[in-house]
C-alpha cells in the first residue's frame, strides 16, 4: 500500500484537464484481468498524442482510494467503477461527464453494447459509464458427477428444485453449497428470488422511491421462501461457518460435498485456478429457475453487468476529446478478443461471433445468450445502493438466513436502512 500511495500522490498532476500535464491518469482494479487494460493503453498511445498513464490500484484500497480522490486534484481522468451506487454520489455532485452527448454522435458507439449492461451502469437514465470488462451474472452451477451418481437432472422448475433437495439429501450430500460468513453470497439468492416473484421493478422502485419501497409482496415471499429453503435443509447445516474468499464453499461443490452452487461467473475461473479438472469435465451450468405465482421473467438475470469506464466531468479539451477515445477502444473487436483469451466474456453486441476463440467455447455461449437475451439485468443491490446501505443490508440478509429474523422482521429490516 506504501508503494501505491506514492504512485498515487504523483497522479493528476495540476488536477484532471491540469495544463501542466497533458497525459491521461486512468485507474483500473488490479486483479488478473487488468493486463487487457494494459494492452489497450499500448494500443491506444500509438495512435494518441495525449497518451494514458495507467495507474493499477490493488482491490482491497480502490473502493476508498477512488471516494477519497473524486473532488480533488489529485482525481483520476478516467476510472474504473461498477456503476450504480458506486458512482451515484460523483453524479449527484456534478463529477462524471454524461456520455449520452457522445452516443448520440457516435450511434454505433452506443449500439456496439448489450443494451441491458449498458443501462445497467446508469443514473437517472443518463450514462456515466462504458463498459469495458467482461459479464458476470449469476448462474446455477452444478457437479456433473454428483447428478450422475443420483440419476438426478439439473432444475428446470422451483419443483424440481425441491426435489432435487430431498434427492441430494437422501445421498448425503449438500444440496447447496453457501458460503453463509459472506453475505452477499446469500444476497444472490435474495435477488434473485425477489426478481422472480416481482420482476425486476421491484429493485428499481427501491432505488427511485427510497427504502419503503421495499414493502412490496415479492420482498416478504422472497424472505418465506429462504426460511423454507434453510428449513429443507438446502444449505446443509454449516453453511454459517463456511467462505467464499478462502475457497471454502467452491472446495464443498467441487470435491462433490455439495451438487449446486449459485455462483457469479466468475466461479469458473475460480474452479480452473483451484480444481482445474473438476472445471474441465465436471462443472455443469444452468438457469435459475421460475417461481410458484411470479411474475417476474424466468429470462432476466441478476449479478455485476460488467465494469465500467467513467470519465471526470472536469477533463476538458483536447484531453477529453482524448479520454472519449480511450474509453470508445472498448467497444473494439481487439478489445473483446483480449478479454476473451483473458476468459472473459465481452459486454459487447458482436462479441457472439468471437467466442469461438474461447477456452471454453460451450460455456461462453451459455453466458453471453443468458445475458443478451434477458429483458432485465439487476446489478448486484450492494453495488446498485449507496455504500452506507451496504452494512445493515449485509446484516439483515445474514439474520434473515440464520433464523435471527422472522419474514416480517426482514421486511422491517430493509424498510428501516
Amino acid at each position: 500500500m506504501l508503494l501505491v500511495g506514492t504512485a498515487l500522490a504523483g497522479c493528476g498532476s495540476g488536477g484532471p484537464g491540469g495544463s501542466d500535464d497533458d497525459s491521461l491518469d486512468v485507474w483500473v482494479y488490479q486483479d488478473a484481468s487488468t493486463k487487457v487494460q494494459r494492452e489497450v493503453v499500448k494500443r491506444f498511445n500509438k495512435t494518441s498524442d495525449v497518451k494514458v498513464k495507467l495507474t493499477q490500484v490493488p482491490g482491497d484500497g480502490y473502493s476508498d482510494k477512488m471516494r477519497t480522490s473524486m473532488g480533488t486534484p489529485n482525481a483520476p481522468d478516467v476510472f474504473f467503477n461498477w456503476g450504480g451506487g458506486s458512482i451515484s454520489d460523483f453524479v449527484k455532485k456534478g463529477m462524471l461527464l454524461d456520455l449520452d452527448p457522445a452516443m448520440a454522435e457516435d450511434p454505433e458507439l452506443k449500439k456496439a453494447f448489450i443494451p441491458t449492461i449498458l443501462d445497467a451502469g446508469a443514473i437517472d437514465g443518463k450514462h456515466y459509464g462504458i463498459p469495458m470488462r467482461g459479464m458476470q451474472p449469476v448462474i446455477l452451477f452444478y457437479n456433473k458427477n454428483v447428478f450422475a451418481d443420483a440419476g438426478a437432472k439439473p432444475p428446470k422448475s422451483w419443483d424440481d428444485l425441491l426435489k432435487l433437495i430431498d434427492t441430494f439429501k437422501s445421498a448425503g450430500v449438500t444440496p447447496f453449497a453457501l458460503a453463509g460468513t459472506d453475505a452477499w453470497t446469500e444476497q444472490m439468492w435474495v435477488e434473485y428470488l425477489v426478481d422472480r416473484y416481482g420482476g425486476a421493478g421491484v429493485f428499481q422502485k427501491v432505488r427511485s422511491r427510497g427504502m419503503a419501497a421495499w414493502d412490496d409482496p415479492a420482498v416478504l415471499k422472497t424472505a418465506r421462501t429462504i426460511r423454507d429453503l434453510v428449513g429443507r435443509g438446502a444449505f446443509g447445516k454449516n453453511y454459517k461457518s463456511v467462505n467464499y474468499t478462502a475457497d471454502g464453499a467452491s472446495t464443498l461443490f467441487a470435491k462433490g460435498k455439495a451438487a449446486m452452487h449459485l455462483m457469479g461467473s466468475w466461479e469458473y475461473a475460480n474452479q480452473k485456478a483451484n480444481q482445474p479438472a473438476f472445471a474441465k469435465s465436471g462443472l455443469g451450468w444452468t438457469t435459475f429457475p421460475a417461481v410458484p405465482g411470479g411474475s417476474g421473467d424466468p429470462k432476466s438475470v441478476v449479478g455485476n453487468p460488467t465494469n465500467y469506464w467513467s470519465v471526470n466531468a472536469k477533463v476538458k479539451g483536447e484531453k477529453r476529446k482524448a479520454a472519449l477515445e480511450f474509453v470508445k477502444f472498448a467497444a473494439g473487436q481487439d478489445y473483446s478478443k483480449d478479454l476473451i483469451a483473458n476468459g472473459d466474456i465481452p459486454a459487447t453486441s458482436d462479441a457472439a461471433s468471437l467466442l469461438g476463440g474461447h477456452e471454453n467455447p460451450g460455456y461462453a455461449r451459455f453466458q453471453y445468450q443468458l445475458v443478451e437475451r434477458a429483458p432485465d439485468f439487476t446489478l448486484s443491490w450492494d453495488q446498485a445502493l449507496p455504500a452506507k446501505y451496504t452494512p445493515p443490508l449485509y446484516t439483515a440478509i445474514q439474520k434473515l438466513f440464520n433464523g435471527q429474523l422472522d419474514p416480517d422482521g426482514f421486511v422491517d429490516a430493509l424498510k428501516g436502512m
